[in-house]
């Protein structure tokens, strides 16, 4: 158990490595090239300079813990679990929640759009497993939804997840899943690219008509001189109270209302159904496998309604917020990826390259065939969002998002934003992401497979019904060469290279 001294040395091994990191992408041009963000090169450095490779090389006395103590890396892997519920408890805080009636044009085939790749990530993988790697490789059910926590959840739920793995034991399904989250965001950005090249190369984007190029600041992760983005509005004079404190003050609120409620559910399941007992003697808990961090994003919200409700939601800025979830999640992500075990990638490799491969070409085929089949207009600068988030976190979708829609004049930016208001409660980290496993446990695969199956071919056809004649007719306009308009005005494209701003070319730094 490290004491609070080496808990703090630790934490800052953290920010020495962010800052290694930050310099690499600065000066060295294949990773500028990939858009590494800071904290996943700063997370390789520590995971080379750990037990996993310089341990694994050198041996003797680095064996244990590389050039680390292993109350260094004992201080490291709580800190995942604790971080993620920053980073969920922040997502709405701020935001103007709009009502449906408003916002169901832009949310319909954008939410279609999102489910199809996360469900059906679970569907792909949880045949894969049923079918592959339980029969020939001896691997747990727990396997099948690896894609789905790591690809459409990213690192923060991958990481979440850890506890809940170690409690049902498959202590190898946390760095599993880090893993898993480290190929997507890799791929994410990667294939985002090759993708957009091809969609303009070939007409299917709209916005940008010239061939995609970023800035050198861009490249490095910076801003130009003449570029100047606030961190975050005051909403408190600091005489009274210091601005960030105010906001972390009501993230820990919502985190708190979050812990709560997922208290109230575990006393619940304690005095009804968690009495049943299955075979083998086992309880079933539900509840009690159930994580923090998708409570405290409900906490969030719950928060952020109250605060409108009394008339003080304008104390809340979401730019501030998302300064305080980018500070977890860059922690978040160095600290997963240092004290990731290789050992139990390499012991369960076959399964993981199986599941990664699977995963990659699925999210492919659902953007190439699904999407403009229910989107019409700005399909390719809508889903291409969607694509990245599905591969990786919120922001790689943005940075994907700004490279075709440099100027926002299109649609998709505030579908994309909608869309996440009622699909991150469920999957990506939400309720469904945190009982996957679970459910899995108890039940088996075949259950929870049969479920996201329905889920998936109803969110298909549901979406094609509804939003497929529409996006149909709107290709057709596009082919007849009729413009587009957007918030009542007509879109003219955005001829010549795409420069976009780098507003959130460095929100994964």
């Amino acid at each position: 158990m490290p004491t609070p001294a080496q808990v703090g040395f630790a934490i800052l091994v953290l920010g020495v490595a962010l800052i290694i990191g930050k310099l690499i992408r600065m000066n060295v041009k294949w990773v500028q090239r990939l858009f590494l963000p800071s904290s996943i090169i700063g997370g390789f450095i520590l995971l080379f300079l750990g037990p996993g490779v310089l341990g694994a090389l050198a041996g003797g006395r680095w064996a244990e813990a590389g050039i680390f103590t292993p109350q260094i890396l004992a201080a490291w892997r709580p800190l995942p679990g604790l971080l993620i519920s920053v980073v969920f408890a922040t997502m709405f805080l701020g935001v103007n929640l709009p009502s449906w009636r408003s916002a169901k044009k832009l949310i319909g085939p954008q939410f279609a759009l999102g489910v199809a790749f996360g469900s059906g990530q679970y569907v792909v993988g949880l045949l894969l497993t049923i079918l592959v790697l339980v029969p020939f490789f001896a691997a747990t059910p727990m396997v099948g939804a690896l894609i789905e926590i790591g690809f459409e959840g990213g690192h923060g739920t991958a990481a979440g997840m850890r506890q809940v793995f170690e409690n049902l034991g498959f202590a190898e399904g946390g760095d599993l899943a880090v893993a898993m989250a480290t190929i997507g965001l890799l791929f994410g950005i990667i294939l985002g690219i090759v993708l957009i090249n091809w969609g303009v190369r070939t007409g299917k984007t709209e916005i940008v008509t010239g061939q995609a190029r970023f800035s050198v600041e861009e490249q490095r992760g910076l801003y130009a001189q003449d570029e100047h983005y606030p961190a975050g509005n005051l909403t408190s004079r600091p005489a009274s109270v210091e601005p960030l404190s105010l906001h972390v003050a009501i993230m820990t609120l919502a985190i708190l209302i979050g812990w709560l409620m997922l208290q109230l559910l575990q006393w619940i399941e304690r005095m009804t159904w968690g009495q049943m007992v299955l075979q083998d003697g086992v309880h079933f808990e539900l509840m009690r496998y159930l994580p923090l961090f998708p409570m405290a994003l409900l906490g969030g919200v719950i928060v952020q309604r109250l605060a409108r409700a009394v008339g003080l939601d304008h104390m809340i800025d979401h730019q501030m917020m998302l300064r305080i979830q980018g500070l977890a999640l860059d922690f978040l992500i160095v600290s997963a990826i240092g004290s990731m075990s290789l050992g139990a990638i390499g012991a369960n490799l076959p399964t993981f390259l199986i599941l990664g491969a699977a995963g990659i070409v699925f999210c492919l085929l659902i953007f190439r065939f699904l999407a403009p089949r229910l989107i019409g207009r700005f399909w390719f600068e809508r889903a291409i969002a969607d694509f990245g988030q599905s591969m990786g976190v919120t922001a790689t979708g943005l940075i994907l998002l700004r490279i075709v829609d440099p100027e926002l004049k299109s649609p998709a930016f505030e579908a994309f934003g909608l869309k996440q208001l009622v699909f991150e409660p469920f999957f990506g980290g939400g309720l469904i992401t945190a009982l996957s496993v679970p459910l899995i446990f108890f039940f088996g695969p075949w259950p929870f497979l049969i479920a996201m199956t329905v889920v998936f071919v109803g969110i298909i056809i549901w979406g094609l019904l509804t939003f497929g004649p529409t996006a149909k007719r709107e290709h057709l306009e596009r082919a007849e060469g009729r413009p587009a308009m957007y918030d009542g005005q007509f879109i003219t494209p955005h001829s010549g290279p795409a420069h976009p701003g780098a507003r959130f070319a460095d929100e994964l730094d």
